[in-house]
């Protein structure tokens, strides 16, 4: 999400001045330089008392915050970023646990409360006590001078000190007071109206009348009026009094339940998230237990540090706002990496947890372990290359030797296991195709490994190869490459398993290939790639059987023709095509591109001459441009290897805008009004424009980004290291991002 916050002058100006140096390096090159923005997350408190209804939040000037129940008052216990809290009884001031507390406010950055005898507070050495002499009041705010302002049902009393110096009636029930010193007047909602009350004039106005008013605040320094109902929101000029416009519901979720500024942005409570309003009139939407404990929104209010209190149905969210620079968050995603996500050195998904809680997972075996760690360790071959750290060589020797065990593990030369898991931690006879017994007994494989994982190896071999400087890690990317591709071209162009048969999808040979119509990806796809992991072969290792193979396959079988069909063609099978290539082109495959552009590192970079360079680079273009409104961090930076010409500010906004907590949260956003669904289609582009990762379920590259609805309650939490480490190490190695 887009953060805007009126933070201070001097930040703003410096943010500036330092992104308008950030687009133009030395020689037309766009570069990012890595200023400050302002990262949000979510710190969440459970409330799981039932019968106990949460009503308010406030806190005050030293941070301490509270919540109001219906059986008194709560406040937050432990809660951290990723390890939530709860709420609890609050016994700090024991008087107060005997008082019938009703109303709950910040008054003068002080905790102020309301019961059924008066306005009272513990601060300003508990002075404050004004009776309001009142039966059922609900409501009160605070004005100029210790003046409180008290609402029981219509009834309205104006209070100081000792004495009640005005009441009056509402034009009906009220719903809120507020007291907006930039109008020096307390303003009052009814479901039918909003009034304002002069406590010079001794006067109640009505200034607007409608109806089912829900909530409101003043804003915009008292410019303006938000009055929120069940279908939207109406703006109102508080100079000209008069309505702005017509009312907005595009929100989304128009059925708002409380309206408040915060920090100079206006927030939006619902039944489903809460929403904050962005300068350009869109919104930042809060759903679900990324952000939320609950959904259904009964409070907002100013926190701690400027971060904004949402008080739900189920407990606290405290949304913080952190200033950061992309180098912090990448220090924060590597060690998220190292503590949780690595299994026997491959880059894993901790599972099994429930409901987020990251102390119940497991680290779980994946039949693209090969390709997820691939991804990762070419993070940690970027990141050694531009900065020499020990740290991230250790890294790569870590996840480099997981990548040669499964190579080793198998009995089939050349072979890349998928996978591999101690004995008896596997159920090998529910899945016998996939898992085998190794020689040693206390280990187990897993067998049928794809195209996907080939071009992951092959991408980081060359990688290695080209950008590691140490000799002994150097060889041994290259003997695991030179492995590999002599296994495929020996077997004709196929992947070998240990039952002496082609894996499903480990398929290059032309037979197959030029099998597939043209309008199916992958003929474009595996020529892409199998001439990518040949050029990569040839180019460490020069043996000539790799450039010759590559040659044939591009001119003899028609690859090169293959892979250079723009992207435009793509699409489904025609009628007579067999059953395999309608299934394989039912619609966009978003692991393709993910395989695409993994091997354009080896097509480009290691292009068997300059003419093939030229052309490679025309294809990626073309592939990029086609890729475009998914707004991908990864592929907007693989492009920027071959042209000046690409989406910087979209791969630092997706660096930006991805959250910080990975766990796979159930989130939703179908059911909003704000965004403009678009006829299905073959690419599944669900909405005119991508929304930010952070309100999207997490993904990986290889998932289709306009995908609205996802998540797994919190069973499992992805690791950053394919995700989010390895764009923003490419762009820091391409340097793009300074």
């Amino acid at each position: 999400m887009k953060k805007y916050f009126f933070i201070t002058t001097a930040f703003l100006l410096f943010s500036l001045v330092f992104n308008m140096n950030a687009m133009a390096g030395d020689k037309g090159k766009p570069v990012y330089n890595d200023a400050p923005f302002l990262q949000d997350y979510s710190i969440k408190y459970y409330f799981t008392q039932p019968g106990v209804s949460l009503e308010k939040v406030a806190a005050d000037r030293n941070g301490k915050i509270q919540v109001l129940s219906s059986k008194g008052l709560l406040h937050p216990h432990s809660g951290a970023f990723l390890y939530p809290g709860t709420l609890e009884k609050d016994g700090t001031y024991r008087p107060l646990a005997d008082k019938n507390i009703v109303d709950l406010a910040s008054y003068k950055q002080q905790l102020v409360y309301l019961d059924e005898e008066a306005v009272l507070s513990n601060a300003w050495a508990g002075i404050p006590f004004l009776k309001h002499g009142l039966s059922n009041a609900k409501l009160f705010a605070g004005g100029e001078d210790f003046t409180f302002l008290v609402a029981a049902g219509r009834d309205l009393k104006l209070l100081k000190g000792d004495e009640q110096i005005w009441k009056g009636k509402a034009a009906g029930p009220v719903l809120e007071l507020k007291y907006a010193a930039s109008t020096g007047k307390f303003w009052v909602l009814t479901a039918n109206s909003l009034q304002t009350f002069s406590s010079k004039e001794m006067k109640l106005q009505t200034v607007f009348e409608g109806s089912d008013f829900t909530s409101f605040d003043v804003v915009a320094f008292g410019t303006k009026s938000i009055i929120g109902t069940s279908a939207g929101y109406i703006e109102l000029s508080n100079l000209a009094g008069t309505q702005i416009g017509e009312m907005r519901s595009n929100l989304p979720v128009p059925d708002i339940s409380i309206v408040k500024e915060v920090n100079g942005n206006v927030w939006f409570g619902s039944p489903e998230g809460v929403f904050m309003q962005r300068v350009d009139g869109k919104f930042n939407y809060y759903y679900g237990q990324r952000w939320l404990p609950g959904n259904q929104v009964i409070d907002i209010a100013c926190g701690p540090d400027n971060s904004v209190l949402v008080l739900t149905q189920k407990g606290l969210g405290q949304i913080c706002f952190k200033e950061v620079t992309l180098l912090n968050k990448a220090m924060y995603f590597e060690e998220q990496v190292r503590l949780r996500h690595i299994r026997n050195g491959f880059n894993a998904t901790l599972n099994g947890m429930k409901s987020g809680d990251l102390s119940t997972g497991f680290l779980a075996d994946s039949d693209n372990d090969g390709l997820w760690t691939s991804m990762y360790l070419g993070s940690q071959v970027f990141r050694y290359a531009v900065t020499k750290s020990e740290e991230a060589l250790q890294n790569c020797i870590e996840s480099l030797d997981a990548m040669e065990r499964l190579y080793t593990i198998n009995p089939v030369p050349g072979f890349p296991s998928r996978s591999f898991e101690r004995s008896g931690y596997i159920e090998i006879l529910s899945d016998p195709d996939r898992w085998q017994h190794s020689d040693d007994p206390e280990w187990d494989w897993k067998a049928t490994t794809s195209s996907d994982e080939a071009i992951g190896h092959v991408f980081v071999f060359g990688a290695i190869a080209e950008l590691i400087d140490v000799e002994p890690v150097r060889t041994k990317a290259v003997r695991l490459l030179d492995e590999l591709m002599q296994h495929i071209v020996d077997n004709d162009f196929y992947m070998i398993d240990y039952d002496g048969k082609p894996t499903t999808w480990g398929r290059w040979n032309p037979e197959y290939v030029n099998g597939f119509p043209v309008s199916v990806g992958d003929r474009k796809l595996n020529s892409s790639n199998i001439v990518a992991m040949l050029q990569t072969a040839y180019h460490f290792t020069r043996k000539e059987v790799y450039k010759e193979k590559a040659y044939e396959l591009m001119y003899k079988h028609g690859y090169l023709e293959n892979l250079m069909r723009p992207m435009e063609i793509v699409g489904t099978a025609p009628e007579g095509a067999d059953d395999w290539a309608k299934m394989l082109s039912s619609a966009w495959n978003h692991s393709d591109d993910e395989m695409y552009f993994l091997g354009y590192w080896g097509l480009y970079r290691y292009a068997l001459n300059d003419s093939l360079k030229a052309m490679f680079k025309e294809s990626i273009i073309d592939h990029w441009e086609y890729e475009r409104p998914e707004k991908d961090g990864l592929w907007n930076l693989f492009t920027g290897m071959v042209t000046d010409d690409f989406d910087l500010d979209e791969a630092v906004w997706y660096l930006q805008e991805y959250p910080m907590d990975l766990i796979n949260w159930t989130v939703k956003n179908s059911h909003r009004k704000d965004v403009q669904l678009i006829p299905e289609n073959f690419r599944k582009q669900s909405v005119e424009e991508v929304l930010p990762p952070d309100e999207l379920p997490i993904r990986r590259h290889n998932a289709n980004r306009f995908g609205l609805d996802g998540g797994s309650d919190g069973r499992s939490e992805n690791s950053a290291g394919d995700i989010w480490l390895l764009p923003y190490w490419l762009g820091r190695y391409l340097e793009v991002i300074e």
